[in-house]
């Protein structure tokens, strides 16, 4: 019976090590602790219904463009112009609600905007993996040569038409169209108009508080799906795992790991392009300036979600467990008067530097120490 016990106990003990050697197990308990602390902390203001609705509003950008450059840092690249590329994809689409298409071809719409723009963001993020591949320059360089001359080029171009870089009062477009209610409307009503039948969810003249959450929610959980399903469940996956890994070994067993990067570039490109509808389908208003620093804080998110900064080692859900600690914290301030906005800063950096370390951690225990 004892050598039974025993045996158990050591099983046990061996699904706890794996469970802790899997690469969003640090991020899941980092993301639990922030939870539990900024709940506490906001008297439970943080966990209502429109605290529910604000920060998973703001997550769900982060996890969008973070999910992207993840799956990109797992093949052993960077894309520092993600930023940029909000910046210029919003303006691209608020023009062309405000002034029609290009060459005259007549009034756009929600559905021509998004992709005309898409069809230019794809090809930047083409241009910028080719770049790469061919020339054999460090992606980090080549995309922050992109990171500023995007945004420059962004500003520029829109200053001689628009006479400025910003453009607001558009139409609301959600009252007319679908195709814009699928990226600034709201989703999830079910959830909220159950909780108003519930008793919870009202205001304090007892009416319904929230509708819905924001649209944005459900494209972050589609990202974070397919990238989940890409990684595990398909060939490619295991192509941007061995990419990552060792490029040239990856090459030499057939994997076109070209090919495998410049579509990653491509999709984080996607990525940035949704996170930009999101905002310019929602608020009616695009400003060159947006963006700024997303690129950052989207490498941060996936780093403490367990990406690996050499590339080869990771999760999606890692990634989507740091995107819940990072909205949470860059929320807190709303919640918590006496916490300056700037604290957000310095819990990033301090996090990073921890996830860092942890992350080398992993990396020389699957390496042997090399």
């Amino acid at each position: 019976m004892s050598d039974r016990n025993e045996s158990d106990r050591l099983q046990q003990e061996s699904t706890f090590q794996r469970l802790i050697r899997r690469p969003e197990a640090g991020s899941f308990a980092v993301m639990v602790v922030v939870l539990v602390l900024i709940a506490f902390a906001s008297n439970g203001n943080a966990m209502n219904a429109l605290g529910i609705k604000n920060n998973l509003s703001i997550i769900s950008q982060f996890g969008i463009i973070a999910t992207g450059a993840a799956l990109l840092m797992i093949a052993g690249e960077f894309d520092l112009s993600i930023g940029s590329m909000i910046g210029f994809a919003g303006m691209s689409m608020a023009m062309m609600l405000k002034w029609g298409l290009p060459f005259g071809l007549g009034e756009a719409t929600p559905f021509s905007a998004f992709f005309i723009t898409l069809a230019m963001t794809l090809s930047l993020g083409w241009l910028i993996g080719t770049i790469v591949v061919r020339s054999g320059l460090s992606s980090f360089i080549v995309s922050l040569g992109f990171l500023f001359g995007l945004r420059g080029v962004t500003e520029v171009t829109f200053r001689l038409i628009n006479q400025s870089t910003q453009i607001s009062g558009l139409q609301d477009f959600k009252e007319t169209s679908f195709f814009a209610r699928l990226f600034g409307g709201e989703s999830f009503g079910w959830f909220y108009d159950l909780a108003f039948a519930l008793g919870f969810n009202l205001n304090r003249r007892g009416e319904q508080w929230v509708t819905g959450l924001d649209a944005r929610v459900v494209w972050w959980m589609l990202v974070v799906l397919i990238a989940y399903i890409i990684l595990s469940r398909t060939q490619i996956g295991n192509w941007i795992y061995a990419t990552g890994d060792n490029k040239e070994s990856a090459r030499a067993n057939g994997v076109p790991v070209n090919r495998v990067k410049v579509g990653l570039f491509m999709t984080t490109a996607l990525c940035a392009t949704i996170f930009a509808a999101c905002q310019v389908f929602d608020t009616n208003t695009a400003d060159a300036a947006k963006g700024n620093l997303k690129e950052l804080e989207a490498i941060a998110i996936a780093v403490v979600g367990g990406i690996l900064m050499t590339g080869g080692f990771g999760s999606v859900i890692g990634v989507a467990f740091g995107a819940v600690t990072f909205g949470l914290v860059a929320n807190a301030v709303f919640y918590i008067p006496w916490i300056d906005g700037s604290f957000y800063r310095v819990f990033v950096g301090a996090v990073l530097l921890a996830a860092v370390f942890a992350n080398e951690r992993i990396r020389k225990r699957i390496t042997g120490g090399i």
